[in-house]
């Protein structure tokens, strides 16, 4: 699609970008590295001063010279602020309660009136931000990426404001984000606010994007039932393939751990994706088999919560190893993930997790080593099933997984290794998975020109759509 003399760009609303760190930074900033290959300019909106966790200066490099972006302050405190009045754990007693009270307060206050996100401390800012930078050069589309799902809030403000026509980006389900993230603690009252906000951004958006189709399904049917008559599409994360160069040796493990089996968990533990029925297995497998358990390791990077770290302080005295190592670099992760004998993937047994693929899924597929998956059947089963020397089991079933780990270690210590397989994973790359966002971007601006006449965005005035080539 040629538009007047100059490339077609859109704007990406997303409060997570590099340097941010985390796996939820990825899609957005890869859409942007591979955009411009495809024939689309690509600008972002972004925070200054995000009140994240986690920073990784390394995803910076995946951003072509071209992108435009715009970073707006946010009024939200530091995120060592917002730990501090979590549910973290406090000391015993009085004085313990007294705290645990006063933490429970500021958060119920905090969650009432700061909706749906605290991140929508960032919009006074954002909002002026993103209109001059729509300003300042043409646009043809906006993405709001969520969660934070204030920036759906946003992306939609935008369009009504600018006339261009919105694509929401779910990487996670607005509705299974509140049912289980830290600390929500969603009442009637919230959840009554945030379905109209939802329902309000749906109604303004021509596009819904979900990262899996059982999701795209699920929040198309939410959209038709508050009077939204956007289409829903789903682009899976994906990998990309230049973070794992072929010609690069993975670095041999040394001391007892080169003896051992590694397996691998990267990414964050939390109520989500627990590791409960993986200890409760292992428990079965050190009181039966306990020298095979011995030649185990559990190895764990990122971040944790403190009832994960509790599951795993069960596997104390037990000879299994467990070798726990913070956040990592996003470079650092694929190195673990290439020298691990087999990766870990959890998904929670709980209502609608069926529906997720963990992003990192595409990047465990992308190392090549064997998958050692406990979830729910659903869409994560459907896309790693054939690979090869993956392993699948519900998180009821502990008895299945202690099988199968015991078979997984027997095999290991009788000398059997995994080599590298060939499979076809490229309708997974990063490359192509952009071409098809690039399609369906054509495709969304097409529509909205043959539908109405268009906003401009740098005059404020309704005009005729201009002509393509």
């Amino acid at each position: 699609m040629m538009f007047a003399q100059r490339p077609p760009r859109v704007l990406f609303v997303s409060y997570l970008f590099p340097p941010t760190g985390g796996v939820g930074v990825q899609r957005v900033s890869k859409f942007v590295k591979y955009l411009p290959q495809a024939g689309w300019e690509s600008s972002v909106l972004t925070v200054s001063n995000a009140s994240v966790p986690l920073h990784d200066e390394s995803l910076v490099r995946d951003i072509p010279p071209g992108t435009l972006i715009r970073r707006a302050k946010t009024y939200e405190p530091g995120y060592a602020l917002k730990t501090a009045v979590s549910g973290g754990n406090s000391k015993q007693g009085s004085a313990g309660g007294l705290v645990r009270a006063a933490k429970s307060v500021v958060r119920r206050i905090a969650n009432t009136a700061l909706q749906p996100d605290p991140q929508i401390l960032w919009h006074p800012h954002a909002y002026r931000e993103g209109l001059k930078l729509l300003q300042a050069a043409p646009h043809d589309a906006i993405i709001a990426t969520g969660p934070p799902f204030s920036s759906f809030l946003l992306g939609a403000k935008l369009s009504r404001k600018t006339g261009l026509p919105l694509i929401l980006d779910y990487r996670d389900e607005w509705d299974i984000s509140n049912a289980y993230w830290e600390n929500k603690g969603q009442g009637q009252f919230a959840n009554w606010i945030q379905t109209r906000q939802q329902a309000s951004a749906l109604r303004t958006a021509q596009v819904i994007l979900a990262t899996t189709p059982s999701s795209a399904a699920a929040i198309e049917e939410f959209a038709r039932r508050h009077g939204s008559t956007a289409k829903a599409m789903y682009i899976y994360n994906g990998f990309d393939p230049d973070d794992y160069p072929a010609a690069t040796a993975v670095q041999a493990r040394t001391g007892d751990s080169a003896e051992k089996f590694r397996l691998a968990f990267i990414g964050t533990l939390w109520n989500l994706n627990s590791i409960q029925p993986v200890v409760e297995a292992l428990l079965k497998i050190s009181a039966a088999q306990p020298v095979l358990a011995g030649t185990l390791e559990i190895f764990l990077a990122g971040r944790r919560t403190p009832d994960q770290e509790a599951q795993l302080d069960r596997l104390q005295g037990t000879p299994i190893t467990v070798t726990r190592s913070p956040f990592v670099s996003h470079d650092e992760a694929i190195d673990l993930m290439r020298s691990a004998d087999a990766l870990l993937m959890l998904n929670s047994d709980l209502p609608k997790t069926q529906r997720i693929i963990n992003a990192k899924t595409f990047e465990y597929m992308a190392a090549r080593r064997p998958m050692f998956v406990v979830a729910p059947q659903g869409d994560v089963w459907d896309v790693v099933r054939d690979l090869p020397g993956t392993v699948l089991c519900k998180p009821a079933d502990i008895d299945g997984i202690a099988e199968k780990l015991l078979l997984t270690l027997e095999l290991h210590r009788c000398g059997e290794r995994f080599t590298d397989a060939t499979w076809d994973i490229s309708r997974f790359e990063r490359r192509q998975l952009t071409r098809e966002l690039a399609k369906l971007l054509d495709q969304t601006v097409a529509d909205a020109h043959a539908g109405s006449a268009v906003t401009s965005p740098a005059s404020g005035m309704v005009e005729r759509p201009e002509s393509h080539a």
